[in-house]
């Protein structure tokens, strides 16, 4: 009995070395597993809205119901130019948060189409940036809390400042529908405040423009189901957040700083290509594929899916000199660059300060992890660089 004690003693001991040598890794490595799937995650009854456009008429889509009792549509058309006051439904809390719908705002044309953003902007005002969210709904609302973007009602109160969305706030979660609503929302209440919202787009925005749902949710299969459509439908150019979406802009400028989802390869600093330019070319092929072609054009390098600007990972994979950073910030006029796309451990800064990496592994709203997650950002406010924490903290850089 002595030697079963002794055995089960050692076998213990050895296991919880090995667990906290596997948990350490893990932190050093950046490597979560997650656990736990709330059934809410796959709540379909009160998803929406879903605005489909046809002609100069909308229709308002809601899914009522539930899989015991079946699942039906509440519908309404309205005018494209018309205002919506409706809401959206957050399962998880068994909640909504009201929704403007503003068939005139300043950023539509007169056919209701989107006014792409301005691609520079310099006021000094802070900027905070948060990216990778990841359909996240909750995670990036408690996390725009914390900084006071925004109180406990969503109200903007950041006053005249910039909050960048740099991009793949969409797939690998359930709450996609809540997020771009809530990025919408704050859009409008920022500008009537005089701040503004940037939503530069990712590679899983552009992936999901062009109809390639392989990292969504399988919960939005089901919802395009019930509403009769395609899952390609619900970003399509007939859909109104298809329509916003390919509106946004791949990198923009922004009191000298250069925001854009994966980077900048090199070889833009040879090519004779603008800021302008830039956006231009790759918003032109949101919706078409890219595959690499035998007599490749100098277009090829923004529109690839490995060097493009939304999918460029050189900065923590290819061998670049500090002169190859600065020498392609300089072609567009930029002091530093800051990225999302690729995960990072935390916030932090690169090649003497000229790349700031802002992606780190987002919380879920429907799964807990091991080790568990918590949401960073940036702030840039008085030419100084902060790390900022989920606890509402900011750390130098």
């Amino acid at each position: 009995m002595k030697l079963i004690w002794t055995n089960l003693k050692h076998f213990c001991i050895t296991s919880l070395l090995l667990l906290a040598l596997s948990l350490g890794l893990a932190v050093f490595f950046s490597i979560h597993i997650d656990y736990g799937d709330d059934r809410r995650a796959y709540k379909v009854g009160g998803e929406g809205p879903h605005f489909f456009i046809a002609g100069d008429q909308m229709q308002l889509n809601f899914i009522r119901g539930d899989g015991e009792t079946g699942f039906y549509l509440e519908q309404q058309t309205v005018p494209l130019t018309a205002t919506v006051q409706t809401q959206v439904y957050f399962p998880l809390e068994d909640n909504h948060f009201a929704l403007t719908i503003n068939g005139s705002s300043p950023d539509r044309a007169p056919d209701g189409r989107f006014i792409p953003p301005p691609l520079r902007y310099q006021d000094n005002e802070p900027i905070l940036a948060i990216s990778d969210i990841e359909s996240a709904y909750k995670t990036l609302r408690d996390f725009l809390q914390a900084h006071q973007v925004i109180d406990a009602k969503l109200n903007w109160t950041f006053g005249k400042g910039h909050l960048v969305l740099l991009g793949d706030m969409t797939d690998r979660g359930p709450s996609t529908t809540q997020v771009l609503w809530l990025i919408y929302q704050l859009e409008q209440a920022a500008r009537a405040q005089g701040g503004t919202v940037h939503y530069i787009l990712g590679n899983h925005e552009i992936k999901n423009l062009q109809g390639n749902f392989q990292a969504a949710d399988k919960k939005y299969q089901f919802v395009a189901t019930v509403l009769g459509k395609q899952q390609a439908d619900l970003y399509g150019d007939n859909s109104l957040l298809g329509r916003w979406l390919a509106s946004k802009n791949t990198a923009e400028l922004i009191n000298g700083q250069l925001f854009v989802h994966g980077g900048l390869h090199p070889k833009l600093a040879t090519l004779n290509y603008s800021l302008e330019d830039l956006n231009t070319i790759v918003r032109a092929h949101y919706r078409t594929a890219y595959y690499p072609k035998k007599n490749a054009e100098a277009n090829d390098l923004l529109l690839s899916t490995r060097n493009g600007p939304s999918w460029y990972r050189g900065y923590f994979e290819a061998d670049l000199t500090q002169e190859e950073v600065e020498k392609t910030l300089a072609h567009f006029g930029a002091s530093a660059v800051v990225v999302g796309h690729t995960p990072q451990r935390w916030v932090h800064s690169l090649f003497a300060g000229k790349v700031i990496a802002i992606n780190v592994r987002q919380p879920r709203d429907y799964r807990g992890s091991i080790p568990p997650r918590s949401s960073e950002g940036l702030l840039i406010r008085d030419g100084q660089y902060f790390r900022l924490l989920d606890d509402g903290s900011a750390d130098p850089l």
